[in-house]
């Protein structure tokens, strides 16, 4: 007996729908991808729309590049600016700060929504393009920008609207994850992790802006503007990235039960006269309990408090073509629903206009390691600076290193955890350990997470 196998259903013929001209300025991974899905996709999109998207053109440096079926050699253009003054909507994928900031910004001028994933930009002069997109009466979005495929901006722009978000904590950038979860397999180092990263395609060839946490920055930038109602600029962000990590760190992680990541941090800090925003980049250690310690590989996860909500997690795949092509699309997909009915998306909400706090106003946990003398009131004296600062210890563990040379001074190595300080205090302390001849090198100073 023959068995059917059932087809799917035939997509509507979406032909009789009017067309929206769509320009995508750029034609990389994520340029490629959006214009495969809107190729594939496109009678499904224009339903969901009530208009079809008809892509004009595609910008990009090189014409004569072969870039695949999905993108016709007679889309391509080397003239961005006379293609996004015809558009409707511009996808914007190129990255970079210019041209794409005059290109956006013209599209604007000439009426054209605007999708970007330039998170550099953004958190750079982002003032500027929420301006245009207000005088102009366009979209722009952005979802893409901080998470990838992850639903992130618009939940915490509209879902969460009606409530206060307290505090948003975070990792926002893949090619760290990979190298911080490898050390943490594997006990190796940074540098081989790294390379690792880089063979299999997580890591660009100069991946200074994934380990020094500027990638991690902007987009701590972009969600502290959304989440406080603010403008938060880049410079007002603290960055530090992963490169000084060491397997050492790692291994006195794991005896403490906890995790290294690199947190993207944006929350509210309480104060006698109102409130200020934090907004950090940095590696931090987490309790192993915390749901983010168990994100592994490349993958983002952000978890977000909110006094009426309580705590929110999303994850997935924050990087990638597809996957950021897909926010891209559903970014489309609600702007081009806006010309085709009528009306704009959310705009830029900065009412609050809370000042941000400098990070040597904040209290911090801290683990620090130091090679130190091994002799009697060493440790004595480390707590002794740290207690004149006003910093309690809360656990340290001493390892001795033994001497290469029979003769030479004894040297042990000890590690700290400390209670909640401020950040100054931890400073100072360290600069009295860093003139005194007891400690004989500070090896590492990392913050506590999560607790």
């Amino acid at each position: 007996m023959s068995q059917t196998v059932p087809q799917p259903p035939a997509s509507p013929d979406s032909s009789s729908l009017p067309a929206l001209r769509v320009a995508v300025l750029g034609a990389g991974t994520v340029g490629t991808e959006v214009l495969r899905l809107i190729a594939q996709q496109g009678d499904e999109l224009a339903h969901r729309i009530g208009a079809r998207l008809e892509v004009t053109g595609v910008a990009v440096r090189d014409r004569t590049k072969d870039r695949g079926e999905h993108v016709p050699a007679a889309l391509l253009t080397d003239d961005p600016s006379a293609l996004v003054r015809e558009a409707d909507l511009v996808i914007e994928v190129m990255g970079g700060i210019e041209p794409a900031r005059a290109l956006l910004l013209e599209a604007m001028e000439h009426g054209a929504s605007v999708v970007t994933a330039n998170k550099a930009l953004l958190a750079q002069d982002g003032a500027s393009l929420y301006e245009a997109a207000d005088v102009h009466g366009v979209d722009l979005s952005f979802e893409a920008a901080v998470a990838g495929a992850i639903p992130l901006v618009r939940p915490v722009r509209e879902s969460l609207a009606g409530d206060r978000i307290q505090r948003v904590m975070g990792i926002v950038n893949g090619t760290t994850n990979y190298i911080l979860d490898a050390m943490t397999r594997t006990g190796a180092d940074f540098g081989d992790a790294l390379a690792s990263a880089q063979e299999l395609g997580y890591a660009e060839a100069d991946p200074t802006a994934d380990v020094e946490g500027h990638d991690a920055a902007a987009k701590a930038s972009i969600l502290a503007s959304l989440a406080f109602h603010s403008r938060v600029r880049l410079a007002d962000v603290h960055c530090e990235g992963i490169t000084s990590v060491s397997a050492q760190d790692i291994a006195a992680a794991g005896r403490m039960g906890r995790t290294i990541k690199l947190l993207s941090i944006v929350e509210r800090v309480e104060e006698e006269n109102g409130e200020r925003i934090s907004a950090r980049v940095y590696p931090a250690l987490i309790p192993d309990s915390h749901p983010l310690a168990s994100v592994s590989e490349a993958y983002n996860a952000v978890f977000i408090e909110a006094e009426a909500a309580g705590s929110l997690m999303f994850y997935g795949q924050g990087a990638g073509g597809a996957p950021t092509a897909s926010a891209i699309l559903g970014d489309v997909v609600s702007a081009a629903r806006s010309r085709v009915h009528g009306g704009v998306g959310p705009r830029e909400s900065r009412y609050a206009e809370l000042e941000s706090i400098p990070l040597e106003e904040l209290r911090s946990a801290f683990y620090i390691s130091l090679t130190v003398q091994d002799r009697p009131g060493v440790l004595a004296e480390i707590a002794g600076t740290l207690s004149g600062y006003g910093i309690s210890i809360s656990t340290i563990h001493q390892e001795l290193l033994h001497s290469r040379e029979e003769g030479s001074q004894a040297l042990a190595h000890i590690g700290i955890s400390t209670h909640r300080a401020l950040e100054s205090a931890m400073t100072a302390s360290l600069d009295m350990f860093s003139a005194t001849a007891t400690v004989l090198s500070i090896d590492s100073v990392l913050r506590i997470e999560g607790d």
